[in-house]
């Protein structure tokens, strides 16, 4: 089986982050699923640290292992830090950008919008969320999809545009300037432990 189906909320709650990025799923129940879960005490192996910090960067920009060992593996390849490059690597995707950019208002969505055919790069359609951008590379809305309700509504909720990437609201278009350093990406990911667990 290829990418994850089910319920999100489950998963979130499972692995004790947002994956919908809007939190609502943690408000109510910030415990795991099941009939045991706001008692559920387990302390987990070093080993089961490092694969449920693995499993919540994989399920939470939604790509499967192939994909998510195959960026692993060209991030050892590139200068600096290992996991900080791997992290940049998952968030120059053009599904990635395109949600940090505000056109949706989850990953999930920002997906089915690059799959859909309605956005754009450099001026060409793109409909492959794994698109890797390169730096200086824009991203627009199609011309006959910027009425679409859920972009606007996107937009006019969203309040905060990384500074590794520009965007002219009035125009729906974004401009990736560079590859985002640490600092601007998920702080509740600890990438070292996934470095650990493919390292074994």
């Amino acid at each position: 089986m290829a990418r994850f189906r089910g319920s999100s909320w489950k998963k979130s709650r499972r692995l004790g982050i947002s994956l919908s990025g809007t939190g609502k799923e943690l408000e109510k129940r910030p415990y795991a699923p099941g009939q045991h879960g706001p008692t559920q005490r387990i302390k987990l192996s070093e080993y089961g640290q490092q694969l449920q910090e693995k499993q919540k960067l994989r399920y939470m920009y939604g790509i499967n292992e192939r994909q998510f060992r195959s960026i692993f593996d060209k991030a050892s390849k590139m200068k600096g830090v290992h996991g900080s490059n791997f992290m940049a690597l998952l968030s120059s995707r053009l599904d990635a950008v395109v949600y940090q950019l505000g056109l949706a208002r989850t990953r999930r969505q920002a997906r089915q919008l690059v799959n859909h055919g309605h956005v754009m790069v450099d001026g060409a359609r793109v409909d492959i969320p794994s698109y890797t951008l390169q730096p200086g590379q824009k991203i627009s809305i199609r011309e006959k999809s910027q009425d679409l309700s859920i972009i606007k509504e996107s937009v006019e909720a969203n309040n905060f545009i990384p500074e590794y990437l520009t965007f002219n609201e009035d125009a729906l278009e974004g401009t990736f300037d560079r590859l985002p350093t640490r600092e601007e990406l998920p702080a509740e990911i600890n990438e070292q432990l996934i470095v650990e667990y493919y390292s074994r």
